[in-house]
Protein backbone atom coordinates (compact mmCIF):
# COMPACT_ATOMS: atom_id res chain seq x y z
CA UNK A 1 0.00 0.00 0.00
CA UNK A 2 0.74 4.08 -0.18
CA UNK A 3 0.46 5.99 2.30
CA UNK A 4 1.58 9.79 2.81
CA UNK A 5 3.85 11.23 5.51
CA UNK A 6 3.20 14.34 6.95
CA UNK A 7 7.15 15.11 7.51
CA UNK A 8 8.63 12.63 4.48
CA UNK A 9 5.91 12.38 1.75
CA UNK A 10 4.49 9.18 0.30
CA UNK A 11 6.04 5.49 0.93
CA UNK A 12 4.76 1.99 0.82
CA UNK A 13 3.93 0.00 3.88
CA UNK A 14 2.09 0.54 7.43
CA UNK A 15 4.63 2.63 8.59
CA UNK A 16 7.00 5.54 7.36
CA UNK A 17 10.56 5.46 8.35
CA UNK A 18 9.89 8.00 11.16
CA UNK A 19 7.19 5.98 12.57
CA UNK A 20 4.27 7.96 11.17
CA UNK A 21 1.47 5.75 9.93
CA UNK A 22 0.47 8.84 7.29
CA UNK A 23 -2.91 8.96 5.16
CA UNK A 24 -3.76 5.48 3.06
CA UNK A 25 -3.47 6.81 -0.52
CA UNK A 26 -3.73 3.69 -2.50
CA UNK A 27 -4.10 0.11 -1.04
CA UNK A 28 -2.67 -2.84 -2.05
CA UNK A 29 -4.33 -4.28 -4.59
CA UNK A 30 -5.23 -0.54 -6.82
CA UNK A 31 -1.29 -0.33 -6.10
CA UNK A 32 -0.33 -3.48 -7.93
CA UNK A 33 -3.52 -2.65 -10.63
CA UNK A 34 -2.49 0.89 -11.61
CA UNK A 35 1.40 -0.10 -11.62
CA UNK A 36 0.79 -2.60 -13.91
CA UNK A 37 -1.00 0.03 -16.06
CA UNK A 38 1.79 2.10 -15.70
CA UNK A 39 4.34 -0.14 -16.78
CA UNK A 40 2.46 -1.27 -19.90
CA UNK A 41 1.50 2.41 -21.19
CA UNK A 42 5.21 3.57 -20.48
CA UNK A 43 7.17 0.61 -21.31
CA UNK A 44 5.36 -2.14 -23.88
CA UNK A 45 2.35 -0.39 -26.11
CA UNK A 46 2.13 2.99 -25.41
CA UNK A 47 0.59 3.44 -29.28
CA UNK A 48 -2.23 0.62 -28.14
CA UNK A 49 -3.25 3.31 -25.75
CA UNK A 50 -3.50 6.12 -27.81
CA UNK A 51 -0.11 7.97 -26.18
CA UNK A 52 2.26 9.37 -28.23
CA UNK A 53 6.00 8.70 -26.77
CA UNK A 54 8.61 10.92 -28.05
CA UNK A 55 12.20 9.41 -28.80
CA UNK A 56 12.94 9.33 -25.03
CA UNK A 57 10.23 7.51 -24.07
CA UNK A 58 8.47 10.54 -22.52
CA UNK A 59 4.72 10.81 -23.05
CA UNK A 60 2.40 13.54 -21.58
CA UNK A 61 1.30 13.33 -18.19
CA UNK A 62 -2.46 14.60 -18.26
CA UNK A 63 -2.91 12.62 -21.78
CA UNK A 64 -1.69 8.90 -19.63
CA UNK A 65 -3.87 10.34 -16.65
CA UNK A 66 -7.13 10.57 -18.85
CA UNK A 67 -6.29 7.63 -20.70
CA UNK A 68 -5.91 5.65 -16.67
CA UNK A 69 -9.01 7.22 -15.65
CA UNK A 70 -11.14 5.54 -18.54
CA UNK A 71 -10.02 2.10 -16.67
CA UNK A 72 -9.83 3.36 -13.21
CA UNK A 73 -12.57 6.32 -12.17
CA UNK A 74 -10.79 6.50 -8.91
CA UNK A 75 -7.12 6.94 -10.05
CA UNK A 76 -6.27 10.06 -9.99
CA UNK A 77 -3.23 12.78 -10.44
CA UNK A 78 -1.98 12.83 -6.78
CA UNK A 79 -2.17 8.92 -7.15
CA UNK A 80 -0.23 8.83 -10.07
CA UNK A 81 2.55 10.63 -8.57
CA UNK A 82 2.42 8.97 -4.97
CA UNK A 83 3.16 5.88 -7.33
CA UNK A 84 6.07 7.23 -8.90
CA UNK A 85 7.47 9.00 -5.77
CA UNK A 86 7.00 5.79 -3.73
CA UNK A 87 8.38 3.22 -5.68
CA UNK A 88 11.74 2.51 -4.34
CA UNK A 89 12.95 0.88 -7.24
CA UNK A 90 12.91 3.48 -9.16
CA UNK A 91 11.05 2.74 -11.68
CA UNK A 92 9.35 5.65 -13.33
CA UNK A 93 10.63 9.86 -13.79
CA UNK A 94 8.27 12.83 -13.99
CA UNK A 95 9.85 16.12 -15.32
CA UNK A 96 7.35 18.82 -15.74
CA UNK A 97 3.97 17.92 -17.14
CA UNK A 98 5.82 14.65 -18.89
CA UNK A 99 6.37 10.73 -17.74
CA UNK A 100 8.35 7.96 -18.61
CA UNK A 101 9.68 5.16 -17.65
CA UNK A 102 13.43 4.45 -16.86
CA UNK A 103 13.76 1.26 -18.04
CA UNK A 104 12.44 -2.24 -18.76
CA UNK A 105 11.24 -1.25 -22.08
CA UNK A 106 10.58 -3.47 -25.47
CA UNK A 107 9.75 -0.32 -27.40
CA UNK A 108 11.96 1.20 -29.75
CA UNK A 109 13.31 4.17 -27.99
CA UNK A 110 16.81 6.27 -27.34
CA UNK A 111 16.99 6.55 -23.38
CA UNK A 112 19.46 9.69 -22.49
CA UNK A 113 20.56 9.00 -19.01
CA UNK A 114 24.03 10.09 -18.17
CA UNK A 115 27.25 8.34 -18.99
CA UNK A 116 28.16 5.35 -16.10
CA UNK A 117 30.97 6.36 -14.38
CA UNK A 118 31.84 2.99 -13.02
CA UNK A 119 34.76 1.17 -14.05
CA UNK A 120 33.04 -2.15 -13.32
CA UNK A 121 29.64 -3.98 -13.34
CA UNK A 122 27.80 -6.87 -12.95
CA UNK A 123 25.34 -9.12 -14.79
CA UNK A 124 23.64 -12.36 -13.84
CA UNK A 125 22.28 -15.20 -15.57
CA UNK A 126 21.07 -18.80 -15.47
CA UNK A 127 23.78 -21.52 -16.12
CA UNK A 128 22.26 -22.24 -19.34
CA UNK A 129 22.19 -18.64 -20.24
CA UNK A 130 26.10 -18.05 -18.87
CA UNK A 131 27.63 -20.53 -21.68
CA UNK A 132 25.94 -18.31 -24.30
CA UNK A 133 26.71 -14.99 -22.90
CA UNK A 134 31.06 -16.02 -23.07
CA UNK A 135 30.41 -16.78 -26.15
CA UNK A 136 28.24 -13.77 -27.78
CA UNK A 137 28.49 -11.78 -24.59
CA UNK A 138 25.18 -9.78 -23.18
CA UNK A 139 22.46 -8.76 -25.39
CA UNK A 140 18.81 -7.64 -24.85
CA UNK A 141 16.04 -10.39 -25.64
CA UNK A 142 12.89 -9.14 -24.88
CA UNK A 143 13.70 -5.49 -23.82
CA UNK A 144 15.38 -2.20 -25.44
CA UNK A 145 18.51 -2.76 -23.26
CA UNK A 146 20.18 -4.57 -21.45
CA UNK A 147 20.36 -4.45 -17.45
CA UNK A 148 23.51 -4.33 -15.99
CA UNK A 149 24.24 -3.97 -12.04
CA UNK A 150 25.79 -1.74 -9.65
CA UNK A 151 27.34 -4.31 -7.71
CA UNK A 152 28.10 -7.78 -7.21
CA UNK A 153 25.12 -8.19 -4.90
CA UNK A 154 22.82 -6.73 -6.84
CA UNK A 155 23.64 -9.30 -9.70
CA UNK A 156 22.95 -11.97 -7.68
CA UNK A 157 19.42 -10.41 -6.61
CA UNK A 158 18.16 -9.90 -9.64
CA UNK A 159 18.93 -13.13 -11.20
CA UNK A 160 17.98 -14.75 -8.22
CA UNK A 161 14.41 -14.19 -9.63
CA UNK A 162 15.08 -16.68 -12.60
CA UNK A 163 17.70 -18.90 -11.48
CA UNK A 164 18.32 -21.07 -8.24
CA UNK A 165 22.38 -21.19 -9.07
CA UNK A 166 22.85 -17.80 -11.35
CA UNK A 167 26.40 -17.04 -13.04
CA UNK A 168 27.61 -13.85 -12.12
CA UNK A 169 29.38 -11.90 -15.00
CA UNK A 170 31.92 -9.38 -14.08
CA UNK A 171 32.44 -6.40 -16.52
CA UNK A 172 35.15 -4.18 -17.86
CA UNK A 173 32.99 -1.24 -18.35
CA UNK A 174 35.76 1.59 -18.83
CA UNK A 175 37.37 -0.75 -21.22
CA UNK A 176 33.94 -1.62 -22.58
CA UNK A 177 33.27 2.06 -22.94
CA UNK A 178 36.50 2.95 -24.63
CA UNK A 179 35.64 0.64 -27.12
CA UNK A 180 32.40 2.02 -28.23
CA UNK A 181 30.02 0.30 -26.12
CA UNK A 182 27.49 2.98 -24.65
CA UNK A 183 26.56 2.59 -20.59
CA UNK A 184 23.97 4.52 -18.81
CA UNK A 185 23.42 4.83 -15.60
CA UNK A 186 19.97 5.12 -14.35
CA UNK A 187 20.19 5.06 -10.58
CA UNK A 188 22.21 3.49 -7.94
CA UNK A 189 21.63 0.18 -9.02
CA UNK A 190 21.36 -0.11 -12.37
CA UNK A 191 23.14 0.97 -15.60
CA UNK A 192 21.65 0.15 -19.38
CA UNK A 193 23.50 -1.04 -22.18
CA UNK A 194 22.92 -1.86 -26.05
CA UNK A 195 25.23 -5.04 -25.95
CA UNK A 196 28.50 -5.75 -23.90
CA UNK A 197 30.62 -8.15 -26.60
CA UNK A 198 32.38 -11.41 -24.46
CA UNK A 199 35.94 -9.86 -24.52
CA UNK A 200 34.83 -7.48 -21.94
CA UNK A 201 33.20 -10.17 -19.43
CA UNK A 202 34.54 -12.85 -16.75
CA UNK A 203 32.81 -14.81 -14.62
CA UNK A 204 33.31 -14.19 -11.02
CA UNK A 205 30.58 -16.49 -9.55
CA UNK A 206 28.13 -19.44 -9.75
Amino acid sequence: MIRKCPNHGYFRGEKCKCGESGKLVLDDERTERMGRFLSGALRHFPDDLGLAMDQHGWVDMEVLLDVMLTRYPWASAQRLIALVESDVKGRYQISGNKIRARYGHSVNIELNFPENDMEFLYYGSSQEEGEMIMEMGIRPVRQRYVHLSTSYAKAVEAASFHSENPVIFKIEAFDAMNNGVNMMIVNEFIVLSEEVPPEFLQIVGS
